[in-house]
Parts: structure tokens; C-alpha cells; sequence
């Protein structure tokens, strides 16, 4: 039976939040669905999301998460090393609506269940109802028979990295945003991500790129690839529209030093060559309070929204000149692990890319 903890924190009970470099035991990942966020009823990005689970599945398990009436299509869909679980929900992004797990030292797994309101609810939130979606993180814990903490404040997993040593990553863009934790401030929030996180410093970025949806998660521009060493989007182009962000996050994450007192070492990711835009004729339906996407809108194309599983990352493609680029840049930082590049356009059309629609689960086994 998994239990609801209210009485305590994880950094109380001696569970903290793994690095996502550390071993895993499975991929959660949520079907998308929605005309109102996915074009053309949602095959193409359907196709997308069965090439990102095929990819990842060749490393280790991974769980498709899907609706009752999307069950069918899903399961046919994919490869029957893939298990598909039928879950309510309001759209496809379990790395925010799905648990933060954490572990102890003797090997033993606990979540965190956020608040997730839709990246802003009714303020600047992008979709209502999300009432199902709030329900995600406990209802994995409940098929995992995880113990879970009811987190009193709202985050999104894509809003953080972490070392698995005592440090979090995240932006001031995003969780001083206001639509999120208005009535707290920024030392309250770092006390809380402190609490939930079992973590000593957090290390905040003024930006992301993503003002309009996310409004700045972190895994779009950097994250933790081994305790003391980040890797940051990066371009020289002054006419890229990521430039002036991607030069300001570079500098601020070689002044940081990381909760154990090392200066963190930065690794730059080429941006792509082009800027990745909705495409011409592009329809979804229209929906009163969910958020419009019209043809030539930026897209937050980045190749740092990558997936680090058992052996293998899992990097964003896009057709663009770049993309050699940025899986020989990665592989340099992962010499062990295996690349495999996947073309994600039509996720980053509806929003995110293959960090944001996965959720990795560490491996209940004991640390060294």
C-alpha cells in the first residue's frame, strides 16, 4: 500500500533526489491526445512519441501511460516491449505532472508530488481543466506502491536538475513566476526545493527561453550531466533568437559553484542552425482556455532537452544542419553511453521534447 506522508519531508527521512545520469529502472511516459494542442488529431505527434519510447526501450523498460479511449490505437501503436497503462489525464507531459522520485541510502524509493497547475493556472496556465493531471504523480505511486510526499507548493519537473550531490538547477523566470507560488519568495522557495530535494544550494539562472509556456524551465537550456559538470545551450549567432539568453545562462553557470564548493565545469550544445517554427497551414482546434499556436510562432527547439537513460542519452532531432553538431557534442560528454538522436519536431510543435514527455524512475538498489 503506498502511503500519503504529511507529517515529514524527504531531506527529514534521508531520501533525496538522484542525479538523472545515476541508474534507472524504467521511462513513465504520457500518450498524447488533444486536438486543441496536437495537429491533425494528434498522429504526428503520436508517431513521435512511439519513436522516442522505441529509442528509449532499447535501455530499459518504459511504461506508455494512456487514456481509456486512446488505450486501443496506443497499444497497437507500439511494440509489445512497451507496457501501456490506462490512465486519465489532460495532456501529455508526465515529466510535470508526474512524480519527482527520490531514494535513500539504502536503496529504498519515495516520491514527490507536486502541485501541477498547468504552468500558470488560471494566471497565465496554458490549459483547464488540469484537475487530472494533479492526479498522475499519485496514481504512479500508487501502481509503484511508492510512499509519496503531497509537496504544499506547485513545480514542474522540467523546472529542475539536480546533481544528486546536494545541488539544484533552476530559473528565476520560472519559479518566481507568477502564476506559480505568488505568495512565496525566493527564499522560501529555496527552502522548500531544499526540504523535497534533500539539497544544500540551489543554483538559480536569471532565464530560460521558453517566456510564453513554460516560462523558463531549465531543461531547455541546461542540466547536471555528473556532479560538478553542466552542459548549456550555447551559439555565436547574433541573429539566432536564443543568443543573447544562451551567452547570459553560459556566463552565469561558469560563476557558480555547486553545493560541495567545486566550480561547476560548462560544457556548451550548439542551438540550431535555423530557429524552428510552426509550420505553414498548421490547425489545432480552437479551444477557449487552452493556448493558440499559429503558423511562423518560435518554437523552444533545443538540443539540452535530451533524455539520459542505462547506457544510452536520447537527443532531440530536427532536420536541421546542426543536428550532427549537437549528437557529436553530447556523445564527447558521454563517451560510455550509447547516442541515439530522434526527430522530436512535432513535439517541440506542440510544446516540449523528449525530457518533457519522459520520467525517468531510479533503480531500488542500494548506493555504493
Amino acid at each position: 500500500m503506498a502511503k500519503r506522508i504529511q507529517d515529514s519531508n524527504p531531506k527529514q527521512d534521508g531520501f533525496r533526489m538522484p542525479g538523472e545520469f545515476e541508474r534507472q529502472e524504467k521511462i513513465w511516459m504520457l500518450w498524447p491526445e488533444r486536438p486543441d494542442n496536437w495537429r491533425d488529431g494528434a498522429k504526428p505527434a503520436q508517431r513521435a512519441y512511439k519513436d522516442v519510447a522505441e529509442a528509449i526501450c532499447k535501455f530499459e523498460p518504459v511504461v506508455m501511460l494512456v487514456s481509456p479511449t486512446q488505450y486501443i490505437n496506443c497499444r497497437n501503436q507500439l511494440s509489445s516491449d512497451i507496457s501501456v497503462v490506462e490512465m486519465t489525464n489532460n495532456d501529455a507531459w508526465v515529466r510535470d505532472c508526474g512524480p519527482t522520485f527520490l531514494k535513500n541510502s539504502q536503496g529504498e524509493l519515495r516520491a514527490c508530488d507536486w502541485i501541477f497547475n498547468a504552468w500558470g493556472g488560471l494566471t497565465n496556465g496554458l490549459y483547464f481543466p488540469w484537475d487530472q493531471d494533479d492526479l498522475v504523480a499519485r496514481k504512479i505511486c500508487e501502481l509503484e506502491r511508492i510512499d509519496s510526499y503531497r509537496a504544499d507548493f506547485v513545480l514542474e519537473g522540467g523546472s529542475i536538475h539536480v546533481d544528486g550531490e546536494g545541488t539544484v538547477l533552476t530559473t528565476k523566470m520560472c519559479l518566481l513566476d507568477k502564476g506559480r507560488n505568488p505568495s512565496l519568495t525566493q527564499e522560501e522557495i529555496e527552502e522548500r526545493l531544499c526540504s523535497y530535494l534533500n539539497c544544500e544550494k540551489v543554483l538559480w539562472l536569471k532565464d530560460g527561453i521558453d517566456k510564453e509556456e513554460t516560462k523558463g524551465h531549465i531543461d531547455d537550456v541546461a542540466c547536471f550531466i555528473a556532479p560538478g559538470e553542466v552542459a548549456c545551450i550555447y551559439t555565436e549567432d547574433k541573429q539566432h533568437p536564443f543568443y543573447s539568453v544562451a551567452q547570459q545562462i553560459y556566463q552565469e553557470l561558469c560563476e557558480m559553484e555547486d553545493a560541495k564548493g567545486r566550480r561547476l565545469k560548462v560544457h556548451k550544445i550548439c542551438c540550431t542552425k535555423d530557429p524552428v517554427r510552426i509550420p505553414p497551414n498548421f490547425q489545432i482546434d480552437l479551444v477557449e482556455g487552452s493556448a493558440a499556436r499559429k503558423t511562423g510562432d518560435l518554437c523552444f527547439a533545443s538540443y539540452i532537452n535530451f533524455l539520459i537513460v542505462n547506457g544510452g542519452v536520447i537527443v532531440p532531432q530536427y532536420g536541421d544542419e546542426h543536428d550532427a553538431l549537437a549528437l557529436k557534442q553530447i556523445g564527447d560528454l558521454f563517451p560510455d553511453r550509447r547516442i541515439v538522436g530522434v526527430n522530436t519536431r512535432e513535439i517541440v510543435y506542440g510544446g516540449g521534447n523528449i525530457h518533457c514527455i519522459t520520467q525517468q524512475q531510479p533503480a531500488a538498489e542500494t548506493a555504493e
